[in-house]
C-alpha cells in the first residue's frame, strides 16, 4: 500500500476511533450533532458531548433547571480547563502585548484608548 493511502486509511481509522465511546450512548441524532460540535483531541470530545447533552435536556426537560445548571456548570470548568494557562504563560502574554502597543501600535500612532474606545 503506498505511503499515502496508508496515511489515509490510519486517520480513517482515527477518526472513527475518536468519539466512538461516546457515539454508543447516543442516539442517530445526538451522534450528528455530536459529529458536528467534536473536536480533535484532549478534553474537546467531553466539551461537545456536554454541549449535546445540554441540547438534549433543553429539548426533552425545559423545565428540569438543576440538571440544565449541572450539566452547564460542568461545561464552564472543562472550558476554563481547557483554556488554563500558567502565571508565567500570563506573563509572557502581557510582555508581548505590552511589547506590540509600545514597538507597533504606538510608533503607528494608535493609542490606546482609541482603540478601546472602538
Amino acid at each position: 500500500m503506498p505511503a499515502r493511502a496508508r496515511q489515509k486509511a490510519n486517520a480513517s481509522r482515527a477518526n472513527q476511533k475518536q468519539g466512538g465511546f461516546y457515539q454508543k450512548v447516543l442516539d442517530e441524532a445526538e451522534r450528528i450533532d455530536f459529529d458536528l460540535v467534536s473536536g480533535i483531541n484532549g478534553i474537546d470530545d467531553e466539551i461537545a458531548l456536554l454541549r449535546v447533552k445540554i441540547k438534549s435536556i433543553l429539548d426533552d426537560d425545559p423545565k428540569n433547571i438543576k440538571l440544565i445548571v449541572e450539566a452547564t456548570n460542568a461545561l464552564e470548568r472543562l472550558i476554563r480547563t481547557k483554556y488554563k494557562i500558567s502565571k508565567e504563560q500570563r506573563k509572557g502574554l502581557k510582555e508581548a502585548i505590552g511589547n506590540v502597543l509600545r514597538d507597533v501600535a504606538l510608533p503607528l500612532g494608535i493609542g490606546i484608548a482609541t482603540t478601546v474606545s472602538k
